[in-house]
């Protein structure tokens, strides 16, 4: 119960990020909840489907009512006070651990081999935000050198070699989402990022 709830506050975060890259590029209110379900749950359907598992929104909608709320949440509140960014941050950090472990677990469970797992994993947590950037005209965020696919790529392999290690798998969940946020948090801090391949001029 309480990774669903963490589950579900995830997505609301991603959607509230949507909807905030949505406001940015001046989209209509279809837009904005297109923009921010995508975001929230667009990583979790391409991975459920290319796994060919029920899509998990398809079975429980309580989904789509928490996007549509958290949208409709940050267009009302952003008229009327600032926007949090460091909170939002800290809290998108936190989503794409539990998003990234949680995609990791599922294809685990699946027995596919391990870079499988990491790039499923990976895509559960990023490819929302990728598709969001894409449709609202950025170069999407994980292509810039921030470390972000990359956070999440450390925390799944922290993840897989403790699985391999022996250790129970609830302390490899644990270590694999603290990896991924600890990275994200250090990145937000002091601006890390990979570096960036440029032509000469």
């Amino acid at each position: 119960m309480l990774l669903y709830l963490c589950d579900l506050i995830g997505v609301a975060v991603f959607a509230i990020s949507g909807a905030l890259a949505a406001g940015r590029a001046g989209l209509d209110l279809l837009g904005v909840a297109i923009i921010a379900a995508i975001t929230a749950i667009g990583g979790g359907t391409l991975r459920d489907i290319l796994l060919g598992r029920p899509v998990f929104w398809l079975r429980d909608p309580k989904y789509l009512y928490v996007i549509l709320a958290a949208a409709l949440f940050t267009v009302f509140y952003v008229r009327v006070g600032p926007i949090p960014m460091h909170a939002l941050l800290i809290a998108d950090a936190l989503g794409l651990g539990l998003f990234a472990i949680a995609g990791a677990q599922i294809a685990e469970d699946a027995k596919l081999a391990p870079i499988i797992v990491v790039l499923t994993g990976t895509m559960t947590g990023v490819a929302g935000g990728m598709v969001r950037d894409v449709l609202t005209t950025h170069v999407p965020l994980i292509l810039r050198g921030d470390l972000y696919a990359t956070a999440a790529i450390a925390g799944i392999l922290v993840y897989l070699l403790l699985q391999r290690l022996r250790l129970p798998r609830g302390l490899a969940f644990a270590a694999g989402f603290l990896t991924i946020c600890g990275l994200r948090f250090a990145a937000i801090a002091w601006g890390l990022h990979l570096p960036v391949f440029q032509l000469p001029a």
